[in-house]
C-alpha cells in the first residue's frame, strides 16, 4: 500500500505499526446491546469453531427444525420436552424484546443465560458480516491484567464461570441440556486459544500505577465471577452484562482519548515543537479521565472523543505512509509511551524530507475528504456512536409492556419523547453490580466514597454530596444497599449486597 492508496481509501487498511498497536481500537465497535456482547463473549471464550457470521443462519435453521418437529409431534433424542414446549421457551420465556425498528422482522433473539443460547442467537447483525464483539472483551482482559499469566488465569476463570456445571441452578442445567438436544450440529464447549496475532499486545511498561477502565474491568470481572454462587444464573448473567457494557464503552472512550493524545505528540514532532521528556511522553495516558457526569448528557462527549480518535487515526496513518513515501519507513510497534517517543524522534530526524514531501498537505487533504465521517455522521464515527448508545442505553422495546426489561443500563431517556436526550443514570442491576464490585473483599459497610471512586475509574464523575438526593441515592435505598448514618460522608454507608467474598475477590480488590 502507498500514500496515494491510503488517500483514496483511508479506512480500508491501516499501517501495520498502527494496526498492531495494543492501543488500537480493535475490533472496530459497531452496534451491540448488552446481550449481544455476552452472547458474542460465549462464542469467543468457548466456541472457537463458531463464526459470528453464521449465527443468524443458525437461528433460522433452528426455527425451521423446531417447526418441522412440531408438525410431526416429535422431539429429538435427549430432549425432555415437546417441540411445542421448547418453542414456547425460546419464543416466550427467554425471548429478548426487539427494538422498535425490528417489530416486523422475523429472527430468533433470546436472553443469553447459558452457552447453548449463543449458538443460534445474539449476533450484532442479521447478516453474515457481524463484528466479533466478544473479541473486544478479550482484549480488555489482556490489556487490563497485570501480566500474561494473570490474563490467562482470568480468561480461564471466566470460561469456567460462563459454562454450566453442578453449581448452577436447576433451570440453567436443564436449559443447557435442552439446548444441546435441540441444536444440530452441536458445537463443543472448550476454552478457545488466544489468537497468535493478539499475543503481541501483552508486553507493556506504562501501566504500573496507571488507572484506566480495562484495569478496573479485570478486577470487577473477578468480583462478579466470585459472586456467582450467591445467586441464580439469570441474576448473575444480569450482573455480568452490567459490568461488561460499562467497561466496554469506557474502554473504547479511553482508547479514543489516548489516540488523540498520541496524535498531538506526533503533530508536534513534525512541526517546530522541541522534543519532550519521558514525563511528556507518558502524558498520552490520561491520569483522571472523565467521560460522563452523573445526571448529565453523555453522547455528545462521546461524539467529541470519537471525532478526536478518527482525526488521530487518519493523521498518524498519513504520517506513517509519508515516511514510506520518502524512503524512511517506521516499522516498530506503537504500544507504549516509549514507542511514541521513538516515533517522534524518527519524525524529527526526517522532518526536512517530510516537509519537502508536503506531509501537512497530505494530512489536510485526507481530513478534508473525510469530513462527514469525522463528524460521526457516517462510517466508523457513526458506528462508534451506535456502539455507545445501544450498549449503555436502556433498551427501547417495540412492545410497551416490556419497557422495563433492561435493568442494567447506564443511560436512560430523560423524557418520553423520541427526541429526549440520553442522560447518565444507573439502572438497578448496574447499581447492584457496581456496589458489589466497589466493596469486593470488604468485610462490612464502607463509605459511599468507595462507589464514587469506583465510578470515577470508568470515567463517570459523581459528586458524593449529591448522591443522597439523586436517583442514585434512591436506587441505593430501594435495593437496601445503604445505611443512613449521620456520622458517615453524605450520611450514607454502603452495604455489601452479597455474602462475604472469596479469597479470589480479596485478591482482586488489592491489585
Amino acid at each position: 500500500m502507498t500514500l496515494a492508496d491510503f488517500k483514496n481509501t483511508p479506512w480500508r487498511a491501516s499501517h501495520r505499526s498502527y494496526e498492531k498497536s495494543a492501543l488500537a481500537i480493535s475490533p472496530a465497535p459497531e452496534y451491540a446491546s448488552s446481550e449481544v456482547l455476552v452472547s458474542s463473549l460465549y462464542r469467543t471464550v468457548g466456541f472457537a469453531e463458531l463464526k459470528e457470521g453464521g449465527v443468524p443462519q443458525a437461528g433460522r435453521d433452528h426455527d425451521k427444525r423446531v417447526k418441522k418437529l412440531r408438525d410431526k409431534q416429535n422431539f429429538p433424542e435427549g430432549a425432555l420436552v415437546t417441540a411445542d414446549t421448547w418453542n414456547t421457551v425460546i419464543h416466550g420465556v427467554l425471548e429478548s424484546p426487539k427494538l422498535p425498528n425490528q417489530s416486523s422482522k422475523r429472527f430468533l433473539q433470546v436472553s443469553p443465560l447459558v452457552p447453548g443460547m449463543a449458538v443460534f442467537s445474539g449476533s450484532a447483525r442479521l447478516s453474515s458480516n457481524s463484528w466479533p464483539a466478544g473479541s473486544l472483551v478479550r482484549r480488555m482482559v489482556w490489556l487490563g491484567a497485570k501480566d500474561s499469566a494473570s490474563a490467562k488465569a482470568l480468561w480461564t476463570d471466566l470460561f469456567e464461570a460462563m459454562g454450566v456445571g453442578d453449581g448452577d441452578d436447576v433451570f440453567a442445567r436443564w436449559l443447557q441440556q435442552e439446548a444441546d438436544a435441540w441444536t444440530t450440529p452441536k458445537p463443543s464447549w472448550d476454552i478457545a486459544p488466544l489468537p497468535p496475532d493478539e499475543a503481541e499486545i501483552l508486553a507493556r511498561v506504562d501501566f504500573s500505577g496507571l488507572h484506566f477502565p480495562a484495569r478496573q474491568f479485570t478486577k470487577d470481572l473477578k468480583a462478579v465471577i466470585a459472586a456467582k454462587e450467591s445467586m441464580t444464573r439469570r441474576q448473575w448473567t444480569t450482573l455480568l452484562e452490567a459490568i461488561i457494557r460499562l467497561g466496554a464503552v469506557a474502554h473504547v472512550a479511553w482508547l479514543c482519548d489516548v489516540q488523540a493524545r498520541m496524535w498531538r505528540n506526533v503533530r508536534d514532532a513534525i512541526s517546530e515543537q522541541p522534543p519532550g521528556d519521558e514525563t511528556q511522553a507518558r502524558s498520552i495516558f490520561p491520569e483522571s479521565p472523565q467521560y460522563m457526569t452523573y445526571g448529565g448528557k453523555a453522547l455528545m462527549v462521546f461524539k467529541d472523543l470519537a471525532s478526536g480518535y478518527l482525526q488521530a487515526r487518519l493523521g498518524i496513518n498519513a504520517v506513517l505512509w509519508s515516511l514510506v513515501e520518502i524512503g524512511e519507513p517506521y516499522s516498530a510497534p506503537l504500544s507504549t509511551s516509549n514507542d511514541i517517543q521513538v516515533l517522534c524522534s524518527h519524525l524529527r530526524k526526517h522532518r526536512k524530507a517530510l516537509i519537502r514531501a508536503d506531509v501537512s498537505r497530505s494530512i489536510s487533504d485526507v481530513l478534508e475528504n473525510e469530513a462527514r465521517t469525522l463528524l460521526c455522521k457516517k462510517g466508523i464515527g457513526s458506528n462508534l456512536m451506535e456502539f455507545a448508545r445501544y450498549c449503555l442505553g436502556q433498551r427501547q422495546t417495540s412492545s410497551p409492556l416490556l419497557r422495563g426489561y433492561d435493568q442494567g443500563y447506564v443511560l436512560r431517556k430523560k423524557g418520553s419523547s423520541p427526541s429526549s436526550p440520553w442522560v447518565v443514570s444507573l439502572g438497578p442491576a448496574s447499581v447492584l453490580a457496581l456496589t458489589h464490585c466497589a466493596l469486593a473483599g470488604m468485610g462490612g459497610p464502607r463509605s459511599i466514597q468507595r462507589l464514587v471512586k469506583h465510578l470515577a475509574s470508568y470515567g463517570v464523575a459523581v459528586d458524593r454530596n449529591d448522591i443522597a438526593g439523586s436517583d442514585l441515592g434512591h436506587q441505593l435505598r430501594m435495593l437496601g444497599l445503604v445505611l443512613d448514618s449521620p456520622d458517615a460522608e453524605s450520611g450514607m454507608l454502603l452495604l455489601p449486597p452479597f455474602p462475604a467474598s472469596t479469597p479470589a475477590t480479596n485478591e482482586a480488590s488489592q491489585q
